[in-house]
């Protein structure tokens, strides 16, 4: 035993999480139901590693001792540096382009993973997160990005979000950029200022148009005290971002005629204009009108976007922190990133997708109280009331048969008595515990004892007659029985459960 000078500090890593078991299960149950979309889309899945070189990721060192801040790097053994993915987006792109000439194209691919910010945490800011992407590479036409703001609406609804509760808003970041190209921030020698633009705009749903404003100026000084440094821009410059962002009107008409009047002249925003057009005409035209709108305030804060940008936005209110009703806002979004894969290639390569934030989206569905959590049960828990090898062994097969019934069962494996042993099943979410002592055993019977039931019993019955006519907590049942009366128990409290869902 460690002394106490030895001992380890037990702590988790800031921005990190543990999870537990009830999350994961939902987690996984929101994944397979986003899955069902994405395979009915034709898309099929794909895993990248954790780790790829940094310059395959878009990142590059601002010197030789240090890694590029926002992501988590080292150097190899061959000195190379190789960095945790910062998004499942760049993998894709390298993994395209190293098996180009064998994959079909489009490509269409779907996968789920792991991302890592080194980036300063905060409260709903983690450092490591999950992702769920879909992708199209390959395909120029944006009839790929209409299909991708379409499937992102069927993954909102078949998880149970109605429609009103959400809108996939999409831009296009030709548009911003022609806006740009007008305010003299054209060509690579601007791409630092703006990117510092684009991540000023996407605050805006955060801060308001004063705080855009001030992002856009000379900065920002937030109520905690930290300074936002500015993109530096002028006055005149600022309100024709300003005016670009603010575009949007009642109808995807409307919106699009607002926009061509703010990129007369320019070329490249003329041409994003009219792949809104299109987008707009080819969702109307599924049905998708009302669902799909056209909102110049999305940008997406990443350089690579190309083309149309989407984000995936609920619509209904939650109460924060401070206790003030705000709208929930973004679970996911993407755009077409022409330019990414083509940096591992000589030749131009389309692509386009949507990334979903896994936690974030769970978090939305507990607020609307659509996270499954139906089947979190716990095992069947067998007591252990004597410790003889053949008392053991007895307990052992009562689990075996529990099991090879699909059952989840389990025998208690600790060293304490009755009472730690029903709290022991209490905390494990246990549906029922087997019990057979030395008496039950010589008449070759067990007692079950209903642990739902008799919560229930305890907490909500009063009277007498309530109580006869309820289903009983414990029963005494034959040995060679314990599967029928374990499954009929089982059955009750899932039926039970099905009724009280229907009540809400």
């Amino acid at each position: 035993m460690a002394t106490k000078a030895d001992r380890v500090k037990a702590r988790l890593p800031r921005g990190f999480v543990d999870r537990v078991p009830d999350d994961l299960r939902a987690a996984e149950k929101m994944m397979a139901d986003i899955r069902k979309v994405y395979e009915l889309y034709g898309f099929e899945p794909v895993e990248t590693p954790l780790i790829e070189y940094t310059d395959a990721l878009g990142k590059f060192l601002p010197d030789q001792d240090r890694p590029n801040e926002g992501v988590f790097s080292f150097q190899d053994d061959d000195e190379q540096w190789l960095s945790l993915r910062y998004d499942l987006t760049a993998p894709l792109a390298r993994y395209v382009a190293e098996n180009y000439e064998s994959i079909p194209k489009p490509y269409r691919s779907y996968r789920a993973g792991w991302v890592f910010r080194n980036e300063k945490p905060g409260p709903g800011r983690f450092r490591q997160f999950m992702q769920f992407d879909a992708d199209t590479v390959g395909a120029p036409s944006v009839s790929a990005d209409a299909e991708m703001c379409m499937m992102m609406a069927d993954v909102m609804e078949a998880l149970g979000i109605q429609r009103g509760d959400y809108v996939i808003r999409v831009n296009n970041r030709k548009v911003l950029d022609g806006v740009l190209e007008a305010i003299g921030l054209g060509g690579d020698e601007s791409a630092g200022k703006r990117l510092v633009v684009l991540r000023a705009i996407d605050k805006l749903d955060k801060f308001g148009a004063a705080g855009v404003s001030e992002l856009l100026g000379k900065g920002r000084l937030d109520e905690s005290g930290d300074y936002t440094k500015g993109a530096g821009l002028d006055e005149t410059s600022i309100s024709k971002v300003l005016a670009f962002i603010s575009a949007g009107a009642a109808t995807g008409g409307e919106t699009i005629a607002s926009l061509e009047r703010v990129v007369t002249g320019n070329v490249k925003g003329a041409e994003g204009v009219a792949e809104l057009s299109t987008i707009e005409a080819l969702c109307s035209a599924a049905g998708y009108e009302g669902r799909v709108k056209i909102d110049p305030s999305v940008v997406r804060g990443l350089e690579y976007y190309t083309g149309p940008v989407f984000e995936a936005e609920l619509l209904f209110d939650v109460t924060n922190e401070k206790g003030e009703k705000v709208v929930f806002g973004s679970v996911g979004g993407g755009g077409r990133y022409d330019g990414l894969v083509s940096r591992f290639r000589s030749e131009p390569v389309p692509a386009t997708g949507f990334s979903i934030g896994v936690s974030r989206l769970m978090t939305a569905l507990k607020n609307l109280g659509k996270l499954d959590t139906s089947d979190n049960i716990g095992p069947v828990v067998v007591l252990v009331m004597d410790r003889d090898t053949a008392s053991l062994g007895r307990y052992q097969k009562m689990v075996s048969d529990l099991r090879q019934a699909g059952i989840r069962a389990e025998m208690y494996l600790g060293g304490s008595g009755m009472k730690p042993q029903m709290k022991y099943a209490d905390r494990r979410g246990a549906p029922c515990v087997i019990i057979q002592g030395s008496q039950e055993r010589d008449l070759g019977e067990v007692q079950i004892k209903d642990l739902v039931e008799g919560a229930r019993l305890a907490a909500d019955i009063e009277d007498n007659v309530t109580w006869r006519e309820s289903r009983p907590a414990q029963i005494t049942a034959k040995e060679t029985d314990l599967v029928v009366e374990v499954r009929k128990i089982l059955d009750a409290q899932a039926e039970d459960r099905v009724n009280a869902m229907k009540a809400l």
